[in-house]
């Protein structure tokens, strides 16, 4: 279980994005790879990604998180990060897993990039056809 001192650590994925996170008790100051969250992720929709789980669970201000995102693109990153902090929240408190379950924080996002095939451009388009 928790301890008061010390550091939940969790992973999230989503994607090709892999996010670690660590919660500690704090003021509710978000750091994504030495930035501020708004440094890092440009657009006010993906800030409200990274916050849904701690604002479902009314600990927005109660937590500092750090996190070492790596790996897809910032909306990818973004959707690791909600996915790490949400199971590190579970760790911190194992009563927050209804609401986390309920609002689909705790599930992985299964979707990949289908792989290439051989014989075409991408993994399904094909090669323009010439009649003549």
């Amino acid at each position: 279980m928790y301890e008061q001192s010390e550091a939940v650590q969790s992973t999230g994925r989503r994607k090709r994005a892999v996010a670690r996170v660590k919660l500690t008790l704090g003021q509710g100051v978000i750091t994504v790879n030495g930035k501020n969250l708004e440094e890092y992720l440009p657009r006010p929709q993906l800030h409200q990604i990274v916050r849904q789980p701690l604002e479902a669970t009314q600990s927005s201000s109660r937590f500092d998180v750090v996190v070492k995102a790596e790996g897809g693109g910032i909306t990818g990153q973004a959707g690791a990060i909600r996915h790490g902090i949400a199971r590190a929240l579970l760790q911190v408190d194992e009563a927050l897993k209804d609401t986390l379950r309920k609002n689909g924080f705790l599930t992985r996002d299964p979707r990949e990039k289908e792989s290439k095939k051989y014989g075409r451009k991408r993994a399904r388009k094909r090669f323009q056809y010439s009649k003549r």
